[in-house]
C-alpha cells in the first residue's frame, strides 16, 4: 500500500481516495462477508465502511496504519449492521471462491455445512476474531490492535470462539435422561 496515496486522501484528494477504494474493496468485503456471512449485508457494510473512512480519514495519524485502521472501521460497521437488524441471522450461502474443492465432494459439502452451522452460533466478537485470525492470518497482537482491545482479551476471545465453534459442530449427544431405544425382538 502506498502511504503517499493515504496521505493525499487525508488531505481530501478524491482521486487518491478512489484509488484506496479500488485497492482495498475486495479485502474489506472478504472480511465483512466472513463476519456477517451474507454477501448483500457484507456489500452494504463495505460501502458504509468506505463512507466512514472518507469522513474519518483525517483522524488517521499514521498513514502506515491505514490497513489496520480500515479493519477497525469495518468491524464497527458490521456491529452496527447487526444491531440495526434485530432479526439478523447469518446466511449459509458461500461465494464460489469459498466453496471447497475436494476429491470427496459430498464430504466437503457436509463439512462446509457443519462449519457454517457452527459459525452461525458464534457471537459477533467470536466471529470477528476467527475471521481476522484465520481468514487474514493476523497475529493476536494485530487483532488486539485492530479491534482496540487488550492482547489478553484477543487471546481469550479466540480461544473461546474456537471452543464454541467446535462444540457447535459436534453432533447432538443423547442425554442420559433419555432412555436408549430398545429393539423389540419378535
Amino acid at each position: 500500500m502506498d502511504q503517499h496515496v493515504v496521505a493525499r486522501a487525508r488531505r481530501g484528494d478524491a482521486d487518491a481516495f478512489e484509488a484506496l477504494v479500488v485497492d482495498h474493496h475486495h479485502r474489506l468485503f472478504r472480511v465483512a462477508h466472513g463476519i456477517l456471512r451474507d454477501p448483500h449485508l457484507a456489500e452494504d457494510a463495505t460501502q458504509q465502511a468506505f463512507l466512514d473512512i472518507w469522513r474519518e480519514i483525517r483522524r488517521l495519524r499514521d498513514p502506515a496504519r491505514f490497513e489496520a485502521w480500515s479493519y477497525r472501521v469495518l468491524v464497527r460497521v458490521c456491529y452496527r449492521e447487526v444491531k440495526r437488524r434485530p432479526d439478523w441471522a447469518p446466511a449459509s450461502e458461500l461465494s464460489p471462491a469459498e466453496v471447497p474443492l475436494a476429491a470427496d465432494q459430498y464430504g466437503s459439502v457436509a463439512h462446509r455445512d457443519q462449519l457454517e452451522r457452527g459459525f452461525q452460533h458464534l457471537s459477533m466478537d467470536h466471529r470477528t476474531v476467527i475471521v481476522l485470525h484465520h481468514l487474514l492470518d493476523m497475529t493476536l497482537e494485530a487483532i488486539a490492535e485492530t479491534l482496540d482491545i487488550p492482547l489478553g482479551t484477543a487471546h481469550s476471545r479466540l480461544g473461546r470462539a474456537m471452543k464454541a465453534l467446535r462444540a457447535a459442530m459436534q453432533p447432538p449427544v443423547a442425554s442420559a435422561s433419555q432412555p436408549a431405544r430398545q429393539e423389540v425382538v419378535r
